[in-house]
């Protein structure tokens, strides 16, 4: 057998059972309280995660961006200094993932000796930046690479 000590006084039970009588449940301003700090909690996590999710589209732009440069640069870097036309070339790519717009424009301030490459990518997705390299293209001074005995 349990003995409780706890409102032992009945004046006090008296007072007790009317105070919790008129104290059932939550009262409205609670509820609203509440629903007021759930609706700023989740706000600022809203702003979070639009703002990763802005970042995170700039990151992948400026991947495919890298990509392509590295790709074009790479390509003129490889083909033969003869082979390299003197003009400006553009080329639209509307395929997946990366839409963009090349301009390459060569020029060649020292003839037969030195081409200076210029190239702009513009995507067509205005979340994207545009970026421009430049580089040199200079011609070999023997044709005759492997050749020990040439002059």
């Amino acid at each position: 057998m349990k003995i409780s000590l706890r409102n032992c006084d009945p004046a006090a039970r008296a007072t007790d059972a009317q105070g919790s009588k008129g104290r059932k449940g939550f009262v409205i301003v609670e509820v609203i309280v509440a629903i007021v700090l759930l609706a700023v909690a989740v706000s600022s996590l809203a702003v979070l995660l639009y703002s990763i999710s802005q970042s995170g589209i700039v990151v992948t732009g400026n991947a495919y961006r890298n990509g392509v440069l590295m790709h074009e640069v790479n390509r003129l870097e490889a083909i033969p200094y003869d082979s390299i036309a003197v003009g400006a070339f553009s080329y639209t790519i509307s395929t997946a993932p990366y839409p963009h717009t090349r301009v390459v424009t060569v020029t060649e301030p020292v003839a037969n000796k030195i081409k200076t490459v210029n190239m702009v990518i513009t995507p067509t997705n205005a979340k994207y930046k545009p970026d421009t390299v430049n580089f040199l293209r200079t011609k070999a001074a023997t044709t005759k690479v492997l050749c020990t005995t040439c002059t």
